[in-house]
């Protein structure tokens, strides 16, 4: 059964990854029919709320290894399968990462130097914002992710809604700070593209692995301090 649980989060992680940087790849700036940044953020959005009515009865569909270790600060979710959970979700991202790469480099003119949808700060912010911004950025934008997450999934929660919450969160979370850093609040999604970029975006890597955990890490234990004891939800989205 638990390897039924790390292969859904692999294959909900490849999903996410695929579809939302995917979208940025190939279709944000399509020429006359781009989809933009409100076509990106929505499919990251949808990507999750597809993904958590498919496999969150298997593994609480986390795909995010900040969520993953922001649950289990909250209590929601055991200390000892975190590390499986993670290297799940990482091998799903990167397998997203090479299959977009070989489809998008398909295309006339493709430029994997124009970042291939990596997560930066800096000179490769998307507006130019520095590391600090880009960093308070991520751990706000994650630890909100996650305080959602934990009141969606609650045991009071309207059961069934789950999904769509989270999906919109994520989505609400694009449309802010695409513009700052991308938007990761997702160190697998950052670490499957920055492994094809290779250079700044692999340099810049460690910022969208800590910021989110911590991120995460605040989210889960804001939202167990404020809230009444769970009541039997172990993984994330289970309850939807």
């Amino acid at each position: 059964m638990e390897a039924k649980k790390y292969a859904a989060e692999l294959i909900g992680t490849f999903w996410l990854t695929f579809a939302g940087c995917g979208s940025a790849v190939i279709a944000a700036a399509f020429p006359q029919v781009g989809i933009g940044l409100l076509g990106v953020s929505l499919t990251f959005g949808l990507s999750v709320v597809t993904m958590a009515y498919a496999i969150g009865h298997i593994s609480g569909c986390h795909l995010n290894p900040a969520v993953t270790v922001g649950l289990t600060a909250g209590r929601r979710f055991p200390a000892g399968q975190v590390l499986p959970y993670v290297i799940a979700q990482v091998v799903g991202a990167v397998a997203a990462a090479a299959l977009l790469y070989v489809i998008a480099s398909g295309a006339p003119g493709f430029d994997l130097g124009k970042g291939f949808a990596s997560n930066g700060y800096g000179a490769h912010s998307p507006g130019q914002y520095d590391m600090v911004v880009c960093f308070i950025t991520e751990v706000v934008m994650t630890a909100m992710f996650l305080f959602i997450i934990m009141g969606a999934t609650h045991g009071k929660a309207p059961a069934g809604f789950a999904p769509l919450a989270i999906g919109l969160t994520l989505t609400m979370i694009h449309l802010v700070s695409i513009p700052v850093t991308n938007t990761s609040v997702n160190p697998a999604r950052s670490t499957g593209p920055a492994l094809f970029v290779g250079g700044w975006a692999l340099g810049q890597l460690w910022l969208f692995w800590v910021a989110p955990l911590i991120g995460g890490v605040l989210g889960g234990v804001v939202y167990r301090w404020l809230s009444e004891e769970p009541t039997g939800i172990v993984e994330g989205v289970k309850r939807a």
